[in-house]
């Protein structure tokens, strides 16, 4: 299998276990009550776009702003890793709502499309760390552009089958129920426990090497 193509599966699960669109979409409803369908869908499309475009930011940016703050890249995948922990835990043991951010922001609907929703319900510290770690890979893989192109083809994928949970949110819902929801949530939660603690660990072996440690 081409490395691009692991590249490409890694990335892709891993934001669409951070995004889990099954979660976004309950939350999503909550903050639109009282909006006709149309309404929603305007509001899911401009979610989406832009959490596209803090995730293309962080994925052009994120390496240089770590060099301007003099952050070595290990460092980040250990705290990204952390973080990714949290959030597992956090999906695992209790309700996903308690993610979803200050309720009163239904009040304005033109305003929730980018906070809360696009951030950080979409794309929040997790997604952040994720990015940037990700952003090393494109820079110590050989083939730079082949990389890139499989990261942004992830990102770009992971939006897509999120627009489409959104603009179906109703429906699946209806189909899936609140308990179906909870269940997927709690088994993803662990899933993303486990990515973190990957992304910890590869982190911690590179510091290691970097302080001439061999392990």
């Amino acid at each position: 299998m081409a490395p691009e193509f692991t590249l490409f599966l890694s990335a892709f699960t891993t934001l669409l276990a951070l995004v889990n669109p099954l979660e976004a979409l309950s939350v999503f409803l909550s903050l639109t009550k009282g909006q006709d369908e149309k309404e929603r869908q305007a509001i899911a499309l401009r979610a989406c776009l832009y959490a596209v475009g803090l995730m293309f930011f962080f994925l052009i940016f994120g390496t240089l702003i770590l060099r301007i703050f003099g952050v070595p890249l290990s460092m980040v995948r250990m705290s990204g890793g952390l973080i990714l922990i949290q959030i597992g835990f956090s999906l695992f043991s209790g309700p996903a709502s308690g993610l979803a951010g200050p309720k009163g922001a239904s009040d304005e609907p033109q305003d929730i499309a980018f906070v809360p929703f696009a951030m950080p319900i979409m794309f929040g510290p997790g997604g952040i760390a994720t990015i940037i770690g990700m952003t090393s890979l494109v820079k110590h893989a050989k083939a730079e552009v082949p990389s890139f192109f499989a990261i942004a083809s992830a990102i770009l994928l992971t939006m897509a089958v999120t627009y489409l949970f959104l603009f179906r949110a109703d429906h699946i819902l209806k189909r899936v129920g609140a308990k179906g929801v909870d269940a997927v949530t709690r088994i993803i939660g662990f899933f993303v426990s486990t990515m973190g603690m990957s992304l910890l660990f590869d982190g911690a072996m590179e510091a290691l090497k970097a302080y001439g440690v061999h392990v």
